[in-house]
Protein backbone atom coordinates (compact mmCIF):
# COMPACT_ATOMS: atom_id res chain seq x y z
CA UNK A 1 0.00 0.00 0.00
CA UNK A 2 2.82 2.20 0.59
CA UNK A 3 4.42 1.81 -3.17
CA UNK A 4 1.29 2.45 -4.38
CA UNK A 5 0.62 5.64 -2.25
CA UNK A 6 4.45 6.78 -3.31
CA UNK A 7 3.55 6.18 -7.02
CA UNK A 8 0.08 8.01 -7.27
CA UNK A 9 1.93 10.89 -5.71
CA UNK A 10 4.94 10.54 -7.68
CA UNK A 11 2.51 10.74 -10.97
CA UNK A 12 0.64 13.40 -9.97
CA UNK A 13 3.53 15.67 -8.78
CA UNK A 14 5.47 14.79 -12.64
CA UNK A 15 1.71 15.60 -14.27
CA UNK A 16 1.41 18.59 -12.45
CA UNK A 17 5.04 19.69 -12.34
CA UNK A 18 4.80 19.54 -16.05
CA UNK A 19 2.04 20.83 -17.39
CA UNK A 20 3.35 23.94 -14.79
CA UNK A 21 5.91 23.93 -16.82
CA UNK A 22 4.83 24.19 -19.79
CA UNK A 23 1.94 26.69 -18.98
CA UNK A 24 5.02 28.97 -18.22
CA UNK A 25 6.22 28.53 -21.19
CA UNK A 26 3.43 29.06 -23.37
CA UNK A 27 1.13 31.02 -21.06
CA UNK A 28 3.75 33.44 -18.95
CA UNK A 29 6.68 33.55 -21.79
CA UNK A 30 9.17 31.70 -20.14
CA UNK A 31 11.99 30.13 -22.44
CA UNK A 32 11.11 27.03 -24.24
CA UNK A 33 13.65 25.12 -22.26
CA UNK A 34 10.28 24.96 -19.52
CA UNK A 35 8.48 23.85 -22.35
CA UNK A 36 11.03 20.91 -23.03
CA UNK A 37 11.47 19.74 -19.70
CA UNK A 38 7.62 20.33 -18.88
CA UNK A 39 7.14 17.79 -21.87
CA UNK A 40 9.95 15.04 -20.87
CA UNK A 41 8.09 15.20 -17.24
CA UNK A 42 5.00 14.41 -18.59
CA UNK A 43 6.86 11.20 -20.65
CA UNK A 44 7.70 10.25 -16.85
CA UNK A 45 4.11 10.83 -15.66
CA UNK A 46 3.16 8.50 -18.61
CA UNK A 47 5.11 6.17 -17.31
CA UNK A 48 4.77 5.67 -13.08
CA UNK A 49 1.63 4.51 -13.04
CA UNK A 50 2.37 1.28 -15.08
CA UNK A 51 4.80 0.32 -11.86
CA UNK A 52 1.43 0.15 -10.09
CA UNK A 53 0.48 -3.34 -8.83
CA UNK A 54 -2.90 -2.80 -9.47
CA UNK A 55 -4.31 -4.61 -12.60
CA UNK A 56 -6.85 -2.58 -13.87
CA UNK A 57 -5.54 0.30 -16.26
CA UNK A 58 -8.89 1.85 -15.86
CA UNK A 59 -8.93 1.66 -12.00
CA UNK A 60 -5.83 3.17 -11.88
CA UNK A 61 -6.49 5.95 -13.59
CA UNK A 62 -9.87 6.45 -12.13
CA UNK A 63 -7.91 5.85 -8.67
CA UNK A 64 -5.45 8.68 -9.79
CA UNK A 65 -7.94 11.05 -10.76
CA UNK A 66 -8.78 11.46 -7.13
CA UNK A 67 -5.40 12.14 -6.16
CA UNK A 68 -4.44 14.40 -8.77
CA UNK A 69 -7.55 16.68 -7.36
CA UNK A 70 -6.08 16.80 -4.40
CA UNK A 71 -2.67 17.88 -5.50
CA UNK A 72 -3.84 20.16 -7.62
CA UNK A 73 -5.79 21.64 -4.76
CA UNK A 74 -2.15 21.53 -2.45
CA UNK A 75 -0.05 22.99 -5.64
CA UNK A 76 -2.50 25.76 -6.06
CA UNK A 77 -1.86 26.76 -2.13
CA UNK A 78 1.65 26.02 -2.53
CA UNK A 79 2.55 27.77 -6.01
CA UNK A 80 -0.10 30.27 -6.53
CA UNK A 81 -1.07 30.76 -2.84
CA UNK A 82 -4.66 30.08 -2.98
CA UNK A 83 -5.16 28.74 0.36
CA UNK A 84 -7.98 26.13 0.37
CA UNK A 85 -11.55 26.63 1.81
CA UNK A 86 -13.29 23.61 3.54
CA UNK A 87 -15.12 22.79 0.41
CA UNK A 88 -11.58 22.34 -1.31
CA UNK A 89 -10.47 19.80 2.24
CA UNK A 90 -14.51 18.54 1.82
CA UNK A 91 -13.92 17.81 -1.96
CA UNK A 92 -10.40 16.31 -1.53
CA UNK A 93 -11.58 14.45 1.57
CA UNK A 94 -14.61 12.68 -0.94
CA UNK A 95 -11.81 12.05 -3.16
CA UNK A 96 -9.55 10.12 -1.70
CA UNK A 97 -12.59 7.90 0.22
CA UNK A 98 -13.26 7.51 -3.41
CA UNK A 99 -9.72 6.20 -4.13
CA UNK A 100 -10.20 4.01 -1.23
CA UNK A 101 -12.84 2.35 -2.22
CA UNK A 102 -12.09 1.66 -5.71
CA UNK A 103 -8.57 0.27 -5.17
CA UNK A 104 -9.15 -1.35 -1.56
CA UNK A 105 -12.81 -2.89 -1.85
CA UNK A 106 -12.86 -6.47 -1.38
CA UNK A 107 -13.48 -7.85 -4.75
CA UNK A 108 -14.40 -11.44 -5.35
Amino acid sequence: MVQAVILFILAGLAEIGGGYLVWLWLREGRAIGYGIVGALILVVYGIIPTLQSFPSFGRVYAAYGGVFVVLSVLWGWGIDKKAPDVYDWLGMSLCLVGVAVMLYAPRS
